[in-house]
């Protein structure tokens, strides 16, 4: 039986992911911004566990998780969880380019950092769920963007440095994907939002756990998902 720890399963991609997994019997660790949000998780998960951290504040997640019991081992860590505030450049405060970069980019790599030692016992795998902003960084998308090129950094880098290790390192780039972060950058937009237009979660979801289960003779590096209609 296989041990993940996701970040982001309330909902959207990471619910889907979360559900999937559960319902075939593995293990889950999700990871929740305060004891509340715990409880709702393990709740809608049973025999799940959770951690409580807040992603918005990386500079603590060292000083939270070492409170907490890690698993020695685990077969995968799933960045799923992101946020996204649009603006122009020229409006964008320091605040706003903060947030995203802390729960976008810093967050990954501090908690990858952290589990890095049980990731390398069980020769596990690390997924990045980016974004096609990660790609390509259009306006008013200059943040969220610049935390997806980041992470795509990051990914590239920690492939390379873990590979003797054993680890594996993917990164999944959805188009846009129905969610309740979709709905709020179409309110973002001023656009009407409907979500039969975009990509499905568990569409998303069968290419990510495409990934993690695929045998030890290959790897998944870079992953794009885009709409089929």
């Amino acid at each position: 039986m296989a041990t993940h720890m996701i970040t982001g399963a309330g909902s959207g991609i990471g619910a889907a992911v979360a559900r999937r997994l559960h319902e075939r019997g593995d293990d889950l660790i999700l990871m929740a911004r305060d004891a509340g949000r715990a409880k709702e998780l393990t709740a809608t998960y049973p025999g799940s566990r959770a951690l409580v951290g807040d992603l918005g504040t990386p500079d603590r997640l060292s000083w939270a998780l070492s409170h907490q019991e890690l698993p020695d081992r685990l077969d995968s860590l799933l960045h799923i969880a992101g946020v996204v505030d649009l603006g122009r450049v020229g409006d964008l405060s320091a605040k706003a380019w903060r947030g995203q970069l802390d729960v976008n980019l810093l967050a990954p790599a501090e908690l990858t950092r952290l589990l890095l030692p049980s990731l390398r016992a069980s020769q596990g795998h690390v997924v990045f769920v980016n974004s096609g902003a990660g790609l390509a960084a259009h306006a008013e998308w200059a943040a969220y963007a610049a935390s997806k090129h980041g992470l795509k950094a990051l990914a590239d880098a920690l492939r390379q440095e873990e590979h003797g290790n054993g680890v594996r390192v993917t990164t999944v780039y959805p188009g846009r994907t129905a969610s309740p972060m979709q709905a709020k950058v179409h309110a973002q937009e001023g656009k009407e939002y409907d979500a039969t237009r975009h990509i499905d979660p568990e569409s998303v979801a069968t290419a990510l756990l495409t990934a993690i289960d695929l045998p030890r003779d290959a790897e998944v590096t870079d992953l794009s998902v885009r709409p089929g209609r």
